[in-house]
């Protein structure tokens, strides 16, 4: 079963924490967001494997975007 993490407010993708195939564990950091110039780290919400980053640093993204997919 994979799962989505997706964005839950607009914002710049500030660091890009893991990268596709590695093992994550429930609460780790796949990507930490800036918005007015607060980071805001993205968790996975259960453990997995990185199967499919979707961005990269430097992107905006919006809220309800796809930021990756853990499998």
């Amino acid at each position: 079963m994979s799962s989505e993490i997706r964005a839950e407010a607009a914002a710049e993708v500030w660091k890009v924490v893991t990268e596709r195939g590695d093992d994550l564990r429930e609460g780790g950091t796949v990507v930490i967001l800036e918005a007015v110039k607060k980071k805001i780290p993205v968790p996975t919400e259960m453990p997995g494997i990185d199967t499919g980053l979707k961005v990269s640093e430097g992107d905006v993204v919006r809220e309800g975007d796809v930021l990756a997919v853990i499998g």
